[in-house]
């Protein structure tokens, strides 16, 4: 179940992407950044104190500040990337992130590295490569171009950290719990900089912006209830099927086509999720594995 939760949830925020692509190409990245946070936290806020949310204890509430302060940049640079780069493209690239967060896992978390989840963190990455290669190599590269795989590596940076807060956050808090600090507080980060940056969108951006919001949660939620109950390093190759639901979204709303690299790519990262996610051997409990 830890398994599906994440694909799902995946899948929820891949949709979410392409709501806030067409927004942010229309209102701006920030202002449609700004608004998703904002809504997002309106709607989870009530639900949370209705089911008897209580104000978390101070190491809790620390998780819930970085965590929000780190997504609330992630996510703007994301957006920004995705008004200069297809979404695929951009999802493609992220991938990085999760090979990252194999790492910081064993670092931060003390997890160890199966022999399992470091071929499939490499099948990813292998097919990912595959992928960027068939669409990227053809690709006429200029300063806006340039702006948007900055923008897009700096994400991946934030995102591989912020695996690792989830991890933290799921073991404390309740999924609703961190999916409402995680709008609140991202969305009060963006916030400091309305002064200069803010704008009103048109009804239509901001109805993509609001439909982004409530994808945003259903995708929180799942994720965070999916690393309270399984191994990040085991979770993250979820993550690569990512560009699965983007390769059909950018079809599905901006006409991106689906190459054959596109398929061979795939086939390496399913292969990288079924390795990490099929049931381990049950070691037998003899005497001297007691010992």
């Amino acid at each position: 179940m830890p398994f599906l939760a994440a694909l799902a949830g995946v899948a929820f925020l891949s949709l979410m992407d392409a709501y806030m692509k067409t927004a942010a190409l229309a209102a701006g990245a920030y202002s449609a950044a700004a608004f998703r946070s904002a809504i997002a936290a309106c709607i989870i806020s009530p639900i949370w104190l209705g089911t008897g949310g209580r104000w978390p204890e101070r190491r809790v509430l620390r998780l819930h500040l970085i965590r929000g302060t780190v997504s609330g940049f992630m996510a703007l640079s994301f957006f920004y990337a995705l008004t200069k780069l297809p979404i695929a493209e951009a999802i493609a690239i992220s991938f990085v992130a999760p090979l990252i967060t194999l790492y910081l896992a064993a670092v931060l978390l003390g997890e160890k590295i199966r022999r399992e989840a470091i071929i499939a963190s490499l099948l990813g990455l292998a097919g990912t490569g595959v992928i960027v290669g068939g669409r990227l190599g053809s690709a006429d590269y200029d300063p806006e171009t340039l702006k948007g795989l900055g923008a897009i590596l700096f994400s991946a940076l934030l995102y591989a950290y912020n695996f690792i807060i989830i991890r933290q956050q799921a073991q404390v808090s309740s999924p609703l719990e961190a999916t409402t600090f995680h709008s609140g507080v991202g969305g009060a980060v963006l916030l400091v900089f309305a002064p200069w940056f803010l704008t009103l969108p048109a009804p239509s951006p901001m109805g993509d912006i609001a439909l982004a919001a409530i994808l945003t949660l259903l995708g929180s939620l799942l994720i965070t209830w999916a690393y309270a109950r399984a191994e990040a390093q085991a979770l993250v190759p979820m993550e690569y099927s990512g560009f699965l639901w983007a390769a059909l979204f950018g079809w599905l709303f901006f006409r991106e086509p689906i190459t054959a690299t596109t398929i061979s790519g795939t086939l390496l990262i399913v292969a990288g999720c079924w390795i990490v996610a099929r049931p381990r051997p049950k070691v037998p409990q003899t005497e001297q594995s007691a010992l």
